[in-house]
């Protein structure tokens, strides 16, 4: 396609790039190819599309670097000034090192678990001999001061697993941001977070970006979080792009068809519900009471000395999908634990058709395991890289029906048609598989036992726009094909909205307020809650302006 470039001397300039990779033939594959644009000093360019599309192979071509398997076969890449096709790798290790700087989804697996943080903040100034020690310590503090971290002068005397997600977030931006470069990459740097940290990094990011001048590259999926970050936009689909423009343009008047699907896939619409609210007289399916848990040793009086959850009660009907939300380390997922016997509860009770079941997974029947499913957010954890597809599901097959030969055979076709994927599959192992792909082996896996309940935990969260919104509708389909009753954790508010029946949220441990999808939009009296709708970024420019001046106006 033909793209307008800039005509003042950019800061980063990409023309005619390739990237090639090989296939189990030997035959070379284009990942990207016929890549170009231009980022002036002090913009901010988005990459966005789906899984695959290349997003982050381009953001690395900028540095000079390719996957394992993969090869920059083509093009030109100037960043900062320099020719990076022509550097050794010598030259590239020092580039790297002054010129570029690279921010990770993943903060807490960027960090070492085992220094302190300041000590690696500052390691790469330390390292290449740009700084001393005491000047690149001073130098630390004060970008903890400007991305407003708390207690700026002590926070990097901690260990990686004493800070919040937000805060690692942070951190990491100071570690890339110590060495002045001219350039910043941000890769999915706010995917894992939930809405309220999401929004106070966004700021932070933002602000030190305008404030220092810097040229950065947003990598992201989410158009929303890139409507408020990014100058120009550069969308991509199967490693080609296939719009490229101002944001305003972008997201005002769309031209691509793919572009459209993407802002579709966004506003994340209400799935419809055929759940009715239960007769009089009528059993719930699940239902916890004055339920407390934790974890670590227990005390004295029996009980785990670190306490997550207190007095939870909840009911879930069936055919009914209900949304649990709230910020990280709120008690979702401690909650779907004790359900499932994973952590088993310290107090209370578990009652499913209204008998109580046993609090510790080991201690349950076949039967009870099979009724509650549980699906766990990372795909790429739960599902074993060595067993191939047809083995994972046959599992549950086997353990729990006795199915064999073309018993077996025929209801793992089923379970493909259910949560549609090919058959071809079945001999594929997980790590061949897309990230959606992997998600619904997950949910079939689940599907494979016949469950009363699933309980999906942030199964969207991992996943972009449209694969997520995808997943969303398999699970309404499913709820609708075959009356299962949905416990949805997530910190996803639009899809909480978007499949839930009721949505409860949850804060310290605790159950604060619950209420019908109907009434998400009339103001409640729960200042938390309120808080939580207004962090969710809209799908327009300056909404983070906006949001900011209300919290100053409280």
């Amino acid at each position: 396609m033909n793209v307008t470039q800039h005509t003042a001397m950019p800061v980063i300039s990409v023309d005619n790039l390739r990237v090639t990779a090989h296939n189990d033939n030997g035959d070379e594959l284009d990942i990207v190819s016929d890549i170009r644009f231009t980022v002036q000093k002090g913009e901010v360019l988005a990459l966005i599309g789906e899984s695959g599309s290349g997003k982050t192979t381009i953001a690395m071509a900028l540095m000079g670097y390719a996957r394992h398997g993969c090869k920059i076969a083509e093009g030109n890449i100037h960043v900062a000034g320099t020719n990076i096709m022509n550097l050794t790798p010598a030259q590239l290790r020092v580039f790297r090192g002054n010129k570029v700087a690279y921010i990770a989804q993943s903060a807490a697996a960027s960090f070492n678990p085992g220094m302190k943080i300041i000590d690696q903040v500052i390691e790469p100034v330390v390292i290449h001999g740009t700084m001393t020690r005491k000047a690149a310590k001073a130098k630390a503090l004060a970008l903890f001061r400007e991305l407003a971290l708390p207690n700026p002068d002590t926070i990097g005397d901690r260990f990686p697993h004493q800070v919040s997600g937000g805060q690692l977030q942070r951190l990491m931006t100071a570690m890339a941001l110590i060495s002045d470069p001219d350039v910043v990459i941000l890769d999915e740097p706010t995917t894992a977070l939930d809405v309220t940290t999401q929004v106070e990094v966004l700021k932070a990011f933002r602000r030190v970006v305008k404030q220092r001048g810097v040229t950065a590259i947003y990598v992201s999926h989410d158009l929303a979080v890139v409507a408020q970050m990014a100058d120009r936009i550069l969308v991509l689909l199967q490693g080609k792009i296939a719009e490229y423009g101002t944001t305003a343009h972008l997201i005002g008047a769309p031209q691509a068809d793919y572009t459209r699907l993407l802002m579709d896939a966004a506003q994340q619409k209400e799935r419809p519900s055929h759940w009715c609210p239960a007769k009089a007289g009528e059993l719930p399916l699940l239902e916890v009471r004055d339920l407390s848990a934790g974890y670590g040793p227990k005390g004295s009086d029996g009980l785990p000395k670190v306490r997550i959850l207190e007095n939870i009660n909840l009911t879930l009907w069936k055919g009914q999908a209900i949304g649990i939300i709230g910020e990280s380390g709120s008690g979702k997922t401690t909650l779907a634990h004790a359900i499932a016997g994973l952590n088993p509860a310290c107090q209370g009770q578990i009652l499913f058709n209204g008998y109580t079941v046993a609090d510790q997974m080991q201690k349950r029947t076949d039967n009870e395991l099979r009724r509650i499913q549980y699906v766990f957010q990372m795909a790429d954890t739960a599902l074993n890289p060595a067993h191939s597809v047809e083995r994972i599901l046959s599992r549950p097959l086997t353990l729990f029906h006795g199915l064999s030969g073309i018993a077996r055979q025929n209801r793992l076709y089923q379970l493909l048609d259910l949560v549609k994927l090919p058959r071809t599959v079945l001999s594929r192992r997980p790590w061949s598989l897309s990230g959606g792909q992997k998600q619904r082996v997950n949910l079939a896996r689940a599907l494979a036992a016949e469950p009363d309940v699933i309980l999906c935990d942030e199964v969207t969260s991992a996943l972009d726009t449209v694969v997520a919104s995808a997943v969303l509708d398999l699970i309404s389909e499913l709820r609708r094909e075959l009356g299962l009753s949905v416990m949805f954790i997530s910190h996803d508010m639009h899809a909480v909205r978007a499949v839930c029946d009721e949505i409860v949220v949850m804060r310290n441990g605790a159950i604060v307020t619950q209420l019908a999808r109907g009434n998400y939009d009339q103001p409640t009296s729960e200042l938390y809650f309120e808080r939580l709708k207004r962090a969710v970024p809209e799908l327009r420019q300056g909404w983070l302006d906006e949001h900011e001046e209300i919290l100053k106006a409280e």
